[in-house]
Parts: structure tokens; C-alpha cells; sequence
């Protein structure tokens, strides 16, 4: 992958909430391409289970492979930070042989590079597999080597960033970049997302201030066949009624005193692509009546004008309001809210999901302010990370950002304390019964050891969705060890 590859895929993931699996597929592809190779794999290092996890991989036969540090050609460039070359697969004692066997393909020769982090830590391994014409010769290695360090620039610029350091303890976990958070109720607003960024239908996103309600727009918009179109917003809200009309559709000349020359608006500056209504609970009354036009007509009229013209527009809306209740007291039309909510989309609270999510928050929000301020190295003591898990958040993602912000910003050694978080009413750690804890969270009084493993292993497969397998993952025991604790727990021995 060239440094204009690199630089194309970096355009289209820097900043945007991309499928990041997309993209880091699409730089195997290129990698495994230029390599003349027949299959190429992305190995991220997860620290937190010391496993390398293939996230990215021409794997049809099985999901994924897990290699532990030191295991097999990948294993052992995750341990020593060393590219390796293998020529006789199937006679080199470093080849992990399972997996041929498993899926019954059949490797013949290898290469295999680290990807490295600003320390020069190991994040991740790059390996292809099967030269089309030949062997992998120094050459391909050298090449190789290149790739890996434009892949590794390209996922640090990313919201993995935070998740692969050798400090990190929660199993890896992404979907789209810059959107943090593995909790049930983030899983189901992005599966959302995906379905509906597959269509063209209006989305309504509900959530309260703070939660990221523009992020998930833009999530749909950039997951979509119009990506490569505008993404267009307006804040219903932040503009008087008198002038919200002119904003989204635009004026002929002479509309109005002033109106010296004819003017577009947003939908047309949207067209193509999305426009994203910010608050449309917001909207005056008489222009709802001209949205749902350009909804069900993908029409619309300058104002003054008498010329329909037409919008090739996908919208996706977003309110913190409770629509039903502005329809109810005549606030808002009923068939415009009809026509809005073709799929709704919630955003959750922080306070609903649960000490994971603010834990990668907060990582996350460290990683990016503490290289923007150049102070990298920005770490939580165990009070502060108390304190943050105490605050119930009415200002949501918003305030917790702002909050390891200015942390991040004034703290005057690089680990942060109780009292430079500045939480409201000057919060500091919190005392065990001042806290509600979430289902997220592990806590057990004195039990005993049979009991409290068991209640663990059953706390783990609900962090996992009930999937056992990467329950047992996790555990690091096999599935059939785990299948026996939850035998044991149902029958009470």
C-alpha cells in the first residue's frame, strides 16, 4: 500500500465514524494485492487477553483465529517485534499447523510484518500468505514492512488508538471509528445504524443533550452509498422562524427587502448526499408543512419562488424532545412525525451504559486530548477513575469529554487526581454506598470462592451477549470448562 493508498484511506476515516473493518479490509486488499499474495490477515494484539485476534482476514472457512503471543509465524512477530519470512510451510516447525488443518487450506509460504505504536510497541501483525509467482524474497519483505508502517499510522489516527497500548484491560472491542462503547444499547443502535445506512429511508435519532446524536447521523450518512456526497446540517434551533425557511430552502431575487440576488439553501447544498435536521422538534410550524413536500415529493419552493425544484436529498433527523407530546398539544404535525420516524434510532445516556462504556470513554478521551496537548502519557488514579464512575453525567459524552479535557489540560503531573477532575460540587472518590452500580459492573461481598467464580463466569457471558464462546475467550479456559461451570451453577453443586 503507496503512501497515495494510505493517504486515500486516511481521508475517509480521519474524523468520520466509518465501518472501520471496512476500511482496514480494504488495506489487506490492497496490501495482499501488491504483495502478489494469495490471502492476507490483520492480526490486532489484544492486550487485555494477551491473544492476537484476526479482525481483518481472507477467512471464509472459520470466523476468526486467535493466536496466543509466541504462537505460530504471527505469534512470535506480536512477541519479538520482527518481521519473519517462511519459504516450506508445511515443514517449518513455526507454522501454526491447525488452522490448514481446520480449513483445509493450504499454506505454503508466508510473510509476516509488525505494526508498531509511537513507543514501538507491537499493535498488530500484517501477514500474507501464498505468493502467486514464487517465493517472498528480501524484497517483499522490505515492501511489506512499508505497508505495515502506513498501516500503522492509518489505525493510530483512529479511535483503536486508545485501545492499543500495553496498559489496556478491557478486551478489544470497535465497530465505527470515533463512536466508544460496547454496552447492549450501544450494540443495538449500531446495528441500526448498519441496516439503515444500507437504505435510503428518513431516520429519526432521540436522545438526550450530549450523547452523540451527530455522530450517529453521520455514521449513517458516511456508511452509505451517498458517503462520497455533502453531509449538511442545520440546527433548527439555533435559527429565529423567520429565517429557518430561507436557511434550509433558499430565496428567489426580491423574496424580500435585501434579497438582491437569488440565493440556494441547505437542501440544496445537501443534494446528493444527507441533511441532517439537528432538534427538529424545534421547526416552526408552517415550514413542517413544506418539509413533508420535500419529504414525499422530493420537491420544494425557494422562498418567493413558484418553480418547484427538485432534491435528490436523504434526510436523517434528530430531536432530544418528546415528539408524541408536541403532537398531542398541536406543536407538531402528525403526519410529519409519521413520516420522520421510518426507522428510530436511541441514542442511550451514559448513566445507561454501564462503568465499560466510561471506562473506554475516558481511554479514549485521554488518548486524543493528550495528543493534541502533547501529553501522551495522561493517566487516571484509581480515585479519579472512582470519581468519574460516581457522576450520574446529565450532560452525557459531551460533559465526560469536556471533563477529562480540561484534566488532561491543567493537571500539573501526568497522573490525574480526584481534585483536577472538576466534577460538580467539587466530587471526589466516592464511598461504596454512594454508588449504583450497573450489570457491567463485578461486585461481590465475602463469599464463598466456588460461589464468587460462578457468579463471575455468568457476569462475563452477559458482557458478551450470552455468547460462550468469547466468554470462554475472555476467561482464557476452554468452551467446555465453561459450558461446566454454568452445568455446575444450575444444578447448585
Amino acid at each position: 500500500m503507496d503512501q497515495a493508498g494510505c493517504a486515500e484511506l486516511g481521508r475517509r476515516l480521519r474524523d468520520r465514524p466509518v465501518d472501520l473493518d471496512v476500511v482496514l479490509g480494504e488495506a489487506v486488499d490492497r496490501i495482499t494485492a501488491e504483495l502478489g499474495a494469495d490471502r492476507g490477515t490483520l492480526y490486532l494484539l489484544d492486550h487485555a487477553t494477551r491473544t492476537l485476534v484476526s479482525h481483518i482476514a481472507h477467512l471464509p472457512e472459520i470466523a476468526e483465529i486467535r493466536l496466543r503471543l509466541g504462537e505460530g509465524v504471527a505469534g512470535q512477530v506480536a512477541r519479538t517485534g520482527k518481521p519473519m519470512r517462511v519459504r516450506a510451510a508445511a515443514s517449518d516447525a513455526r507454522v501454526a499447523r491447525r488452522f490448514d488443518q481446520m480449513t483445509g487450506y493450504q499454506t505454503d509460504s508466508l510473510l509476516a510484518a509488525p505494526l508498531c505504536g509511537d513507543d514501538g510497541h507491537v499493535i498488530a501483525v500484517v501477514e500474507v500468505l501464498n505468493k502467486l509467482d514464487g517465493d517472498f524474497d528480501r524484497e517483499d519483505e522490505a515492501r511489506l514492512g512499508e505497508c505495515a508502517r502506513s498501516l500503522a499510522g492509518l489505525m493510530l489516527d483512529t479511535s483503536l488508538r486508545s485501545q492499543l497500548g500495553p496498559g489496556t484491560t478491557q478486551p478489544l472491542a470497535y465497530r465505527f471509528n470515533n463512536i466508544v462503547g460496547t454496552s447492549a444499547p450501544m450494540q443495538q443502535a449500531y446495528d441500526l445504524v448498519e441496516r439503515a445506512a444500507r437504505t435510503e429511508v428518513t431516520v429519526l435519532i432521540r436522545g438526550e443533550s450530549g450523547t452523540g446524536k451527530e455522530l450517529f447521523a453521520r455514521a449513517v450518512h458516511d456508511n452509505s452509498p451517498r458517503a462520497d456526497g455533502p453531509f449538511v446540517k442545520v440546527d433548527c434551533a439555533a435559527l429565529p422562524d423567520k429565517l429557518i425557511e430561507n436557511e434550509l430552502f433558499g430565496h428567489e431575487k426580491g423574496a424580500y427587502t435585501g434579497a438582491d440576488q437569488a440565493a440556494d439553501g441547505q437542501v440544496a447544498a445537501a443534494d446528493g448526499g444527507t441533511l441532517m435536521l439537528d432538534e427538529i422538534g424545534e421547526l416552526p410550524l408552517a415550514v413542517q408543512g413544506k418539509l413533508l413536500r420535500l419529504l414525499q415529493e422530493k420537491t420544494y419552493l425557494r422562498v418567493g419562488g413558484r418553480e418547484p425544484r427538485r432534491a435528490d436529498v436523504r434526510f436523517v433527523c434528530a430531536t432530544h424532545r418528546d415528539l408524541e407530546k408536541g403532537v398531542e398539544e398541536g406543536e407538531f404535525r402528525q403526519d410529519l412525525y409519521y413520516r420522520l420516524r421510518v426507522v428510530e434510532l436511541e441514542v442511550p445516556p451514559l448513566r445507561r451504559r454501564g462503568h465499560g462504556d466510561i471506562d473506554r470513554l475516558v481511554d479514549h478521551f485521554l488518548a486524543i486530548h493528550g495528543q493534541r496537548y502533547e501529553r501522551p502519557l495522561m493517566t487516571l488514579t484509581t480515585p479519579a477513575r472512582n470519581a468519574l464512575h460516581a457522576h450520574d453525567w446529565p450532560g452525557n459524552v459531551r460533559e465526560l469529554e469536556h471533563c477529562v479535557e480540561s484534566a488532561v489540560v491543567l493537571a500539573a503531573e501526568p497522573r490525574i487526581d480526584v481534585d483536577q477532575l472538576r466534577l460538580p460540587g467539587g466530587a471526589g472518590a466516592p464511598s461504596p454506598a454512594e454508588v449504583t452500580l450497573p450489570e457491567d459492573a463485578f461486585v461481590t461481598g465475602i463469599r464463598p470462592l466456588r460461589e464468587v467464580e460462578r457468579a463471575y463466569v455468568r457476569h462475563v457471558l452477559r458482557l458478551h451477549g450470552e455468547n460462550r464462546s468469547a466468554a470462554a475467550r475472555t476467561l482464557e479456559i476452554g468452551r467446555n470448562t465453561l459450558l461446566r461451570k454454568l452445568d455446575q451453577e444450575s444444578s447448585g453443586d
